[in-house]
């Protein structure tokens, strides 16, 4: 049976990344909350990269939230835009680095049983979730590769509703690729942030 905690992850993370398709700027703090849950759930099951990653989350998504507010022009809301070449090989040497650190550590001073995995996931998270707060649309093809691999090793861990999550995030991050990609050919932001925008202004 699946636990309560798994269970909250489940629908916190599926809500929250459905207002991320939609550019809707509530996303940021129902990640936190799903964050909170997950520091405890892979806490319990030895995924300590992603317990340090859930930490990284938090902090990035104070700084996400004030981004998609005031990191536009003229300090409004930002809109969506592609990464520059430059900046994506910056973007694929960090991965690299932060894979080879991260494995290193959970080899030395864990008990962890698939620290290469653990820490590739970690690196492509941290790098997609930076990308999702300067809205690059490329976020969500990393977003895809990291939850590829999530899925076989939560099931390995036996987390299997997780597991399933991670198919559901697969789904919207599909649907986030082709619907961001629709907002940067017209060249403006989809209605559900400035919906957010207004609800938190108010």
């Amino acid at each position: 049976m699946p636990s309560l905690m798994e269970v909250s992850g489940f629908v916190t993370g599926a809500a929250c990344v459905g207002l991320l398709v939609r550019q809707n700027i509530w996303n940021w703090p129902l990640g936190i909350a799903n964050n909170l849950v997950f520091i405890v759930l892979f806490y319990r099951t030895g995924l300590y990269a992603d317990v340090g990653l859930q930490g990284f989350y938090i902090a990035i998504s104070v700084y996400g939230w004030w981004s998609w507010l005031h990191g536009g022009r003229d300090h409004g809301a930002l809109e969506v835009s592609r990464v520059r070449t430059a900046m994506a090989g910056l973007l694929a040497l960090a991965v690299a680095a932060a894979t080879g650190l991260l494995a290193w550590l959970l080899r030395h001073y864990t008990n962890s049983t698939v620290p290469v995995l653990d820490s590739l996931i970690t690196a492509l998270s941290l790098v997609a979730q930076f990308m999702m707060t300067r809205k690059w649309v490329e976020n969500w093809l990393v977003w895809i590769l990291a939850n590829s691999l999530s899925v076989g090793l939560l099931i390995y861990k036996g987390l299997y509703v997780t597991s399933g999550l991670y198919l559901v995030y697969q789904v919207l991050c599909i649907l986030g690729w082709v619907a961001w990609r629709r907002a940067l050919r017209d060249g403006q932001a989809m209605p559900g942030l400035q919906d957010g925008v207004t609800s938190s202004a108010g």
